[in-house]
């Protein structure tokens, strides 16, 4: 009961956090809005609908690690500046969608050409697409059926889907990645909370290493790799600090107290 008690209040404490930050409560979005950018550097300038970008789609074929890291997207919406001839070219998006096999085997469509001819204009609405009414190739519904199911976000467990096979994530894009050689993975450690009666953090390197790796996390966002050298606070986390850059946003969110805090208080 004291443990159920901590957990509720710290989560009014992060609403009540939020709420002070804005002024406003925000809403909550669906399931297959959670984790959605919007990239609009360059679009309508050049007379198309602003990019929509699901992540609940792409996290469930290639690893967090590969596309921040290798292919080299920026953690913040709208910083990489994305630019047509970046994806002609080869880069960013265009790394994958250049007709050639996907991890499903089928053929990822272009994403920019030089050349569009007549019939294929509706190709540009696959991305850019805010504000239209299209139907998208892949529906979160039907997508995540088979899915295990998470209280928050998009209400899908991936961690449990990948364990269970039911995504496999790719890590490595030929002529992209660079092949190296796996790191020993860490054990896991617990991380105590100054809030007395709060439960322990697991931190689970396993887990992340699956989709992070290694150097998504460290230096950029953890500049120390042993324990206790990198001091945050739950404000900075949900300000968007440290756990916070994917905890926020696509990864599961911070409202969800024991995916963290699950080590009973002694």
């Amino acid at each position: 009961m004291k443990r159920t008690l901590t957990v509720m209040f710290l989560v009014f404490i992060l609403a009540a956090v939020t709420f002070a930050q804005t002024g406003v409560k925000k809403r909550r979005p669906l399931p297959f809005e959670y984790g959605r950018v919007v990239i609009n550097n360059y679009s309508e300038k050049a007379g198309l609908a602003p990019v929509v970008f699901d992540h609940w789609l792409h996290r469930a074929k290639y690893t967090c690690r590969l596309c921040h890291v290798d292919i080299g997207f920026a953690m913040k919406s709208g910083a990489t500046a994305i630019k047509a001839s970046d994806n002609i070219s080869g880069y960013y998006c265009g790394a994958c969608h250049n007709k050639k096999p996907g991890p499903d085997g089928k053929k990822v469509f272009e994403s920019c050409s030089t050349t569009v001819p007549p019939e294929e204009k509706t190709r540009c609405l696959r991305c850019h697409f805010l504000g239209k009414n299209v139907k998208p190739e892949y529906d979160f519904v039907n997508f995540t059926e088979r899915f295990p199911k998470g209280r928050f976000g998009n209400g899908i467990d991936w961690e449990k889907a990948e364990a269970e096979g039911l995504v496999k994530p790719i890590d490595f894009l030929e002529g992209v990645s660079i092949k190296r050689q796996s790191l020993a993975v860490q054990k896991d450690f617990s991380l105590s909370p100054k809030l007395e009666g709060m439960p322990d953090i697991i931190f689970s390197h396993k887990k992340h290493t699956v989709w992070s790796g290694c150097e998504l996390c460290h230096p950029e966002i953890f500049i120390g790799v042993q324990k206790g050298t990198t001091k945050y606070s739950m404000i900075e986390i949900f300000s968007g600090k440290y756990c916070g850059v994917c905890h926020t946003s696509v990864a599961f969110p911070l409202t969800d107290c024991q995916r963290c805090h699950t080590k009973a208080v002694q």
